[in-house]
């Protein structure tokens, strides 16, 4: 994984950790792996990795089994929709409808970019 300056990298590990999830890589229940193993795959400190998981714990997508380690939680899949629902429709649709406005694209150009993105997909 790459990390940006421009965000927290305990940030970005926990996004793309909600993304795992998204995507049904980690499912509700699985253990998620031990700070110290996540923090050698991506090659950070293990306080990073710790604030990270203490930040998803907080927020309802992490449960931590005292001892045990944490997993996640029943209800992940549900809360991180939601949140990625509400930054889509805060920050990258009105830039997208911008985009769209200055481009003077029309519902007419928008067949062809499904066409494409379907290509996309199978490649």
């Amino acid at each position: 994984m790459e990390f940006k300056s421009t965000k927290g990298i305990f940030l970005q590990i926990a996004e793309n950790l909600c993304h795992q999830i998204l995507e049904g890589t980690l499912k509700p229940g699985d253990r998620v792996p031990s700070v110290r193993d996540l923090a050698a795959e991506f090659e950070v400190n293990r306080n990073t990795v710790l604030r990270t998981y203490s930040l998803m714990n907080e927020d309802g997508i992490f449960d931590n089994k005292r001892g045990v380690g944490y997993f996640i939680s029943d209800n992940a899949l549900v809360l991180i929709r939601e949140t990625e629902k509400a930054e889509f429709f805060s920050h990258d649709l009105p830039v997208f409808i911008r985009k769209v406005k200055l481009l003077k694209l029309s519902s007419n150009d928008l067949p062809d970019l499904f066409i494409q993105l379907k290509v996309n997909e199978k490649a």
